[in-house]
């Protein structure tokens, strides 16, 4: 006769396997929430500023699972180890192809695209300056960009590396900029946000011209903002992919596993540390608490190929820098 899934569960907390009730009890709670918490990524399902952390933190849910799974088999609870083992199956296997490269080698002139979220513009602008030098970049995306940081900059030289700019400096975390080696021309492809989203027309010799947004959406932990930041999302998502090279660059205080990035990614667009093997790098906080997390991102258009991802500390900023190498198909 088929056991029912009560006698199923009464056997998990049989007192003769090892550990006993107590540790039986208290490992199907730990699997319990662990299922919900799992739940949220595999279902799209983020309405609060509390399920947006908890799905900010996916990749951590998977070793979770991994390691209630393996209590599991070692407590002889076997259906926990299979329910458990199953749903962190599922999560693995959509947070590790973001580790393997799935781009191939383009030709071309390469495209340097850096992007640094300034932390109300502390961040150290002699640095920034000498990972623009060494990284010979072309496109520089700056977030809570100040009129004092900008004044750093151009004391660092700056304006001698990228000597075109698209700024919309402001107090506190409101601003952003684009500066560039190439001739910019501004646009005004975002609508109105919170905080400042500049975009701008890239004209390179020789190469299509690629449009530039400076991305920042609103930060969705507040006890306020998630409406918000749900909305800029979507709004990003407006923007037309209809054959002209773009590139969305910044702190979109969004992971891959959020859907509303995933709604993104879905209208065309690709994410250049996860196309070159490197999605899994954490961008913000620069320490380890909260768990460190990628909401820092370089999005393309089928027309702009990644080459590679990589990430860099920055003295003074608690977010790290992300330089993107791209290939604009002519």
């Amino acid at each position: 006769m088929t056991r029912t899934w009560v006698e199923q569960v009464e056997e998990e907390l049989e007192p003769r396997k090892p550990g006993g009730r107590v540790l039986s009890a208290l490992l199907v709670l730990l699997s319990l929430g662990f299922l919900a918490w799992a739940a949220l990524p595999l279902g799209g399902l983020e309405f609060d500023r509390c399920t947006v952390a908890l799905v900010a933190l996916t990749p951590y849910a998977a070793l979770v699972g991994a390691v209630l799974a393996l209590l599991g088999l070692l407590l002889r609870r076997w259906l926990t180890a299979l329910v458990v083992g199953l749903v962190t199956v599922l999560l693995v296997f959509s947070v590790v192809p973001r580790a393997w490269s799935n781009t191939a080698p383009t030709q071309g002139d390469p495209l340097r695209v850096l992007s640094i979220n300034a932390y109300f513009g502390q961040a150290d602008a002699e640095e920034i300056v000498e990972l623009v030098r060494r990284n010979q970049v072309d496109v520089l995306s700056l977030q809570e960009l100040t009129p004092e940081l900008v004044d750093r900059l151009d004391a660092a030289g700056l304006g001698a590396q990228l000597p075109h700019r698209v700024f919309r400096a402001g107090p506190k975390a409101e601003g952003s900029g684009i500066a560039a080696r190439h001739p910019l021309r501004e646009l005004d492809l975002v609508p109105d946000s919170t905080l400042a989203q500049p975009s701008a027309l890239l004209m390179r010799p020789g190469s299509p011209p690629v449009e530039v947004v400076a991305v920042h959406t609103l930060y969705p932990m507040g006890s306020s903002t998630y409406d918000v930041w749900r909305r800029e999302m979507v709004d990003l998502g407006q923007l037309p992919v209809n054959g002209t090279p773009r590139v969305l660059a910044g702190d979109f205080n969004a992971t891959l596993d959020h859907s509303r990035l995933g709604d993104l990614v879905g209208r065309g667009y690709t994410d250049a540390a996860a196309a070159t093997g490197a999605g899994l790098r954490a961008t913000w906080p620069e320490g380890w608490f909260p768990p460190p997390v990628a909401i820092d991102h370089v999005l393309t258009t089928p027309e702009v190929v990644p080459q590679s991802f990589e990430v860099f500390p920055v003295p003074g900023a608690d977010h790290r820098a992300v330089l993107a190498t791209l290939v604009v198909g002519s």
